[in-house]
């Protein structure tokens, strides 16, 4: 079940690593919350009619109960989220809770399959830093993708998918009776009939002097949606060209920031979807230079405070900005796949299904005479869904799709399995 509650109250330090990732937590399972930021007199108001006052912040107000030192962790086991497998086998399972392994959970699920869903972090993926998808199929008025995601978790979860959360894989093997082994962090393994990696992608890093240092004390990864809200009336600078980037600055300026998109590129357009770009060109909050780059950051009392930015013409201009928001695209989640004897190609996406054939030939490896199904790895019975796939669309409703094809493709997958010796 999902443990969504009324609003909590969270009381922390705006810049405090550790206090910003429960807030991004909050966020991305669609949980609301108010913040105080600690030695406020709201906050020690609050502190103080809980009994929580000099407690080990962040502390988390839910209801009469004072959650103190909270972590995704810590709030995972005093809302009973799961986080262990409550079996051994499964006929399915799947890596990662973005929107094509969510999706694959919910028809896994319903088809009566026994599902496993692993996810490291909190379910929707990079989809669930958008504050809103206004070209899904379905939503006319846009659905934000933590929202997105909470639905399709409580859909799942209402068909049966055992969903472990906050527990990663650390180790993928095929057994010598064809399963997969998963073998997840804490010294927990599982196996299953058919897997279907979907584990997305991660953001690119930014190579800049500095910036490490100053990561979620004011520079972040994504779109930063539990950040934007504390940016009113601040100089808030994006970086990227994509739908990510888009929807940040437009979240942004919402919010009442005075927000610098840098580009690489000469166009907006050759990256990111029309509607996008006709708003933030529409929105005179937001200043978009084309052909440009951060090149330094710098930092007063321990949080970003300027970055410096480079054109293409090679002049240097220095520019206030409390916060940066890095949304540069992605690389896979595939470090995994070598150890399953899962082919990527030359970037690290998986390669499946008419891509592994060479001339109209199947792989040397391959062990069966047919060839692999269309989402199907190198591996008999392992598929890839969404971003991690060589050749997805990178969109949230061709990930939907992908994690629907794959579960009726193990389907065909399991009948071929009953029909041997």
């Amino acid at each position: 079940m999902s443990p969504l509650r009324p609003v909590v109250a969270v009381v922390g330090h705006r810049l405090d690593p550790e206090h910003y990732r429960v807030r991004d937590f909050l966020t991305r399972i669609a949980q609301p919350f108010d913040w105080y930021e600690a030695g406020s007199e709201d906050a020690e108001q609050l502190l103080g009619r809980h009994g929580a006052t000099g407690e080990p912040l962040p502390v988390v107000i839910d209801g009469d109960a004072s959650i103190v030192a909270a972590t995704a962790a810590v709030l995972a086991r005093a809302w009973d989220v799961p986080t262990m497998p409550s079996r051994a086998h499964y006929d399915v399972a799947i890596v990662g809770a973005g929107p094509a392994g969510l999706a694959a959970a919910v028809y896994a699920a319903s088809d009566g399959l026994s599902t496993l869903l692993v996810e490291s972090e909190a379910p929707g993926g990079q989809a669930s830093h958008t504050a809103m998808i206004e070209n899904f199929f379905g939503f006319p008025e846009g659905i934000g993708g933590a929202e997105l995601a909470r639905l399709a978790w409580r859909q799942a979860v209402g068909f049966g998918t055992d969903l472990v959360l906050l527990r990663g894989v650390v180790g993928h093997e095929v057994v010598p009776s064809g399963d997969v082994r998963f073998d997840l962090a804490g010294d927990v393994s599982v196996t299953s009939t058919i897997a279907i990696a979907a584990p997305g992608m991660e953001w690119r890093r930014l190579k800049v002097p500095g910036l490490e240092e100053l990561l979620d004390r004011g520079v972040y990864y994504g779109a930063g949606r539990s950040e934007a809200f504390h940016c009113g009336g601040e100089d808030v600078t994006v970086i990227g060209a994509g739908n990510s980037a888009g929807q940040a600055v437009l979240e942004l300026a919402k919010a009442g920031a005075r927000v610098t998109m840098l580009v690489r590129g000469e166009d907006l357009s050759t990256s990111m979807s029309g509607y996008l770009v006709d708003r933030i060109e529409a929105d005179r909050r937001i200043d978009v230079r084309l052909g440009s780059q951060v090149t330094e950051v710098d930092a007063e009392a321990e949080r970003l405070s300027r970055v410096t930015v480079e054109d293409s013409g090679g002049r240097i201009e220095q520019r206030a900005a409390q916060a940066m928001f890095v949304c540069i695209g992605g690389v896979p989640r595939s470090g995994w796949a070598a150890g399953a004897g899962v082919q990527t190609d030359a970037r690290g996406y998986v390669v499946t299904g008419p891509d592994l054939l060479a001339a109209g030939r199947r792989p040397a490896d391959w062990p069966l005479e047919r060839d692999p199904f269309t989402l199907e790895t190198s591996v008999p019975g392992f598929f890839a869904a969404g971003d991690v796939r060589s050749g997805s669309t990178k969109r949230v409703a061709g990930a939907v799709g992908e994690g629907a094809m794959a579960v009726a493709l193990a389907h065909r997958r399991l009948t071929e399995l009953e029909g041997l010796p």
